[in-house]
């Protein structure tokens, strides 16, 4: 419900997606928000949005609560607290559209002011071959909590749930592992709103990003 840019969040967030040509929008709300649920119902838009009402243990445990609802060969996920040049996410996902050889294509930043960034390891052909919490030599972006993932990657989020993997971060590195060819695609800077200092930077940054495109 932070207001960044004269919108909330959320509401920011699913202008985006709208924008870009989305089919249907889940969103996943915990049971203690009525305020943002009722903010949600007066939102009006042409593409259908599903409100899912349900409090998780992380973003991964959300996501699983949400592939039930999903019926599109292509996803994809974002967290609300996550600020990014719309026309970066324009290009984001018109690659991912067209691309038909990759599992998922990931939002990447060399951009770092998170409080616990995870570090992305990428080949010449920016394929994602590792994930790591700490600076690697050769490590030179950060995810940036967009993620466009195909069908093929579904039963990750599963099987990672039923492992009992609890965070977001591991789930990543698990598609790596079971084999998925996930690419990385740079964004100039993310901004994840963890703190009441960034939501400055943020309208900062959309301000900055707004006059650019004049």
């Amino acid at each position: 419900m932070v207001v960044l840019h004269q919108l909330t969040l959320i509401e920011r967030l699913i202008q985006i997606f709208a924008n870009n040509n989305a089919s249907k929008i889940h969103v996943i709300i915990n049971e203690s928000s009525p305020e943002l649920q009722a903010h949600l119902a007066s939102i009006e838009l042409v593409v259908p949005i599903n409100v899912i009402i349900k409090t998780t243990k992380s973003s991964l445990h959300s996501f699983n609560e949400i592939l039930p609802f999903v019926t599109s060969s292509k996803i994809c996920l974002a967290t609300v607290d996550t600020v990014f040049k719309e026309s970066e996410f324009e290009t984001f996902i018109r690659t991912f559209r067209n691309d038909e050889s990759s599992d998922g294509l990931m939002a990447a930043t060399s951009f770092i002011d998170d409080e616990s960034p995870l570090y992305i390891a990428t080949n010449d052909q920016h394929d994602i071959i590792g994930f790591y919490d700490d600076h690697q030599p050769g490590t030179q972006l950060i995810s940036g909590g967009i993620y466009c993932l195909t069908s093929k990657a579904y039963p990750v989020i599963k099987k990672a749930v039923a492992n009992g993997t609890s965070r977001m971060r591991n789930f990543q590195r698990m598609l790596i592992t079971e084999g998925m060819l996930i690419k990385a695609y740079p964004f100039s800077k993310i901004i994840d709103i963890d703190h009441l200092t960034d939501i400055d930077k943020a309208e900062d940054f959309l301000n900055e990003a707004s006059l650019a495109d004049q």
